[in-house]
């Protein structure tokens, strides 16, 4: 309220426009944020049977979102609904690109652990580095298709193009990080993990 300025019984003032409509996409992101975060912790669980497996997938949505938040500084987007949707979008892509490669390497583990056997430190080793090499063909292949497929939505001009824009800038920018956890984080942790097993067997 202006000093000086009598406000009549039954008015109010309030701040409008850009303001108004950045505390809306506040409180929806403080909902839709953990529900999409929650969802996908669920369905993982539900997909592996196993927490630490989950747990696994899930830590590659940081690595994933550090690339999306560079690459939005790189390109001095702010903020918005359609930024918030590129996030979500690319955290669902994130968890897909881990998923596949934990199949991948689960498969392996299953070949060396066949009929009960207890595999050795060099054979766990060889088998994920098996798994991960033959998860490197279709990673790269999905990763080129979905930033060749975002890329002309990231150069257009035009109607809509600032809110295509700032849906595909976090997505480009997350993929390049994410396939890089994809294929050298996941598969160490997936080591780490199984040879702590072996070693309490």
């Amino acid at each position: 309220m202006w000093e000086g300025t009598a406000i009549p019984s039954g008015y109010r003032l309030e701040w409008s426009g850009q303001y108004e409509a950045l505390q809306r996409v506040k409180a929806r992101l403080a909902v839709v944020v953990p529900l999409t975060l929650a969802v996908i912790a669920l369905l993982l669980y539900l997909t592996f049977g196993s927490v630490v497996e989950m747990g696994i997938v899930m830590l590659s949505l940081p690595f994933a979102l550090i690339g999306g938040v560079w690459a939005m500084w790189l390109l001095d987007y702010n903020l918005s609904i359609a930024v918030a949707v590129g996030f979500i979008a690319l955290a669902g892509v994130a968890a897909e690109t881990g998923v596949v490669m934990l199949l991948y390497l689960d498969h392996a583990w299953e070949d060396i652990t066949r009929d009960g056997r207890k595999p050795s430190l060099a054979e766990l080793v060889g088998a994920i580095e098996h798994g991960a090499v033959n998860r490197l063909r279709p990673k790269l292949m999905t990763v080129a298709a979905i930033m060749l497929g975002l890329l002309p939505a990231l150069w257009t001009h035009g109607t809509g193009a600032d809110v295509m824009q700032r849906i595909a800038a976090p997505m480009v920018g997350g993929m390049v990080t994410s396939t890089i956890l994809t294929l050298v984080v996941i598969p160490a942790l997936y080591y780490l993990w199984r040879r702590r097993g072996l070693e309490a067997v």
